[in-house]
């Protein structure tokens, strides 16, 4: 079969059929372009038709091939972390703001992948960055993109900040799980086949966030700044939630599609 037809077999977005192909076959999608006629070794199309049968049963594009790309590196991901979406990139460049405003000691908390974390480690190098997460498997695939992008990143094991001691950040990031346990987007998409405790943040999606809120105070030196990423709806009851809690200069962003889905505030002693 030539490359052409095998991609129209698949019967899913013509991107993603590419994307897999390319992977197949060790090339780039350009060469796709050009040696659309050329046939295909029956082992590459017995393992291209595998990988589009996965991708039909909903396991995700990113989780098929092993990576995705987000910001400026490339990371490893699997079954253990959220897929990074293109939305938190926002929380990076908002990040990097603080970090060249004085910010020299960062955490990323719920790490994941450590998509943040490295991020933000790679375009400020000077920066001293950690990465939390509660889930050991979490920090195995964030440990391994470091080694891969040759990034030096202090890795946390803790649920929150229950093991964090007395230790204070200059700038503390989250994008937390913030789904309600019972909303029906959970059953749409990739989001069944990622890891729930990525996902779902209680009962009213709202748990996570008024946990980190109410304890980063404790983990913040004077004039620390607090980054979150929530849905689009809790935009005021986050801001609401940090004003309670003390924090001042609290300002929401909004992502690419005007959603409100970013807030900050300043914690001062």
């Amino acid at each position: 079969m030539i490359a052409r037809d095998l991609i129209a077999s698949a019967h899913i977005h013509r991107g993603e059929a590419e994307t897999v192909l390319a992977m197949v076959l060790g090339v780039d999608r350009a060469w796709l372009y050009a040696h659309g006629d050329d046939p295909i070794e029956k082992a590459a199309v017995d393992r291209f038709n595998e990988l589009i049968h996965a991708r039909r049963e909903g396991k995700p594009l990113a989780y098929l091939l092993g990576y995705c790309d987000f910001w400026t590196v490339r990371l490893q991901v699997n079954q253990h972390v959220l897929i990074p979406r293109r939305e938190t990139e926002h929380l990076v460049e908002w990040a990097l703001e603080q970090i060249d405003a004085g910010a020299s000691r960062v955490l990323d908390m719920g790490t994941g992948s450590g998509a943040i974390a490295l991020s933000c480690k790679a375009s400020r190098p000077a920066a001293q960055v950690s990465g939390l997460d509660s889930s050991p498997h979490a920090l195995d695939c964030a440990r391994e993109n470091a080694i891969a992008l040759g990034l030096e990143v202090d890795w946390l094991l803790s649920d929150w900040f229950s093991a964090l001691s007395s230790r204070t950040w200059q700038l503390i990031i989250a994008n937390p799980p913030y789904i309600a346990a019972d909303d029906p987007h959970l059953l749409q998409g990739d989001l069944p086949a990622e890891p729930a405790s990525a996902l779902i943040g209680g009962a009213t999606g709202m748990e996570s966030l008024q946990h980190i809120i109410q304890h980063a105070r404790d983990h913040l030196s004077d004039g620390g700044w607090l980054l979150l990423e929530h849905g689009f709806d809790q935009a005021s009851a986050v801001r609401a939630a940090l004003q309670e809690h003390g924090f001042c200069a609290v300002t929401t962003r909004a992502d690419w599609s005007g959603h409100e889905r970013l807030t900050g505030g300043q914690w001062t002693r």
